[in-house]
């Protein structure tokens, strides 16, 4: 047997153990990784969109979420569906349209900066008196928002997007350009999408033939279009008129 001499003892060391961390320490670090990665998505997210709107500034989208949203539905049913979607310049939109779609969806359109405080104060107190989240309050710029980039869902947190997108584009693009987008990407009936698509399907003429009383009647049908698509009800009628009545009374950008 080898002797160790007390030189050798003092040279040799045991091997030390990794440290362990309490556990609240482990835990931490773990929720500290996840909260990063999802700002970074978010941030990710967020930049991506922007980028997409300082593109619109001059073209148009290829699609829109709804728009992928409702293909991919009609396809589940039938492979060889698609949609109708003509997208056509501003001039090329009935300004009567333009006056019916402001007065049904947001009379205030030319004067807020994205938001109408007003109508969001009223959908909050409907909320809270219905206890469920019913009502948006939205304006022509977060709906356009939505239309472009989210879902048909509703919640709190698909609004809190809503409302990043809506600042951004309102910071990125003029009112004009605002409610061309939403003229050419809104939804007016199962697959239609668009002015120029929508008053072919419904009353065989451009969008730049459309009568007063026929723009007044797709702004009534926005709200459920899919529904409304081919029917005719008296309180659909009653909305017609109303809107037909506040045409006048509302701004449009030139």
């Amino acid at each position: 047997m080898m002797d160790i001499s007390p030189t050798m003892k003092d040279q040799i060391t045991p091997e030390r153990a990794a440290p362990l961390l309490p556990p609240s320490t482990s835990k931490r670090r773990w929720i500290k990784r996840v909260l990063l990665t999802v700002l970074f998505l978010f941030a990710g997210w967020n930049l991506w969109v922007f980028s997409q709107l300082l593109d619109w500034r001059s073209q148009n989208p290829e699609t829109s979420a709804f728009m992928q949203q409702t293909l991919k539905t009609q396809q589940a049913k039938n492979p060889k569906a698609s949609l109708n979607h003509r997208p056509v310049a501003y001039n090329r939109i009935s300004p009567y349209l333009k006056r019916a779609v402001i007065a049904a969806e947001d009379a205030a359109f030319v004067d807020h900066s994205g938001f109408d405080w007003e109508g969001i104060q009223l959908a909050l107190e409907k909320n809270i008196e219905k206890g469920r989240f019913a009502a948006g309050g939205s304006t022509i710029s977060q709906q356009l928002a939505k239309n472009l980039f989210l879902s048909s869902e509703r919640s709190l947190l698909r609004k809190a997007e809503e409302t990043i997108i809506t600042v951004m584009l309102e910071a990125t693009l003029s009112k004009h350009r605002i409610l061309e987008l939403y003229l050419n990407y809104a939804e007016w009936g199962n697959g239609i999408y668009g002015a120029e698509a929508a008053a072919r399907h419904h009353y065989g003429v451009p969008a730049s033939m459309l009568s007063p009383w026929q723009a007044a009647r797709l702004a009534a049908i926005l709200p459920n279009p899919r529904y409304y698509d081919g029917r005719r009800t008296d309180w659909m009628y009653e909305k017609t008129e109303l809107i037909l009545e506040r045409m006048p009374k509302v701004r449009i950008p030139s």
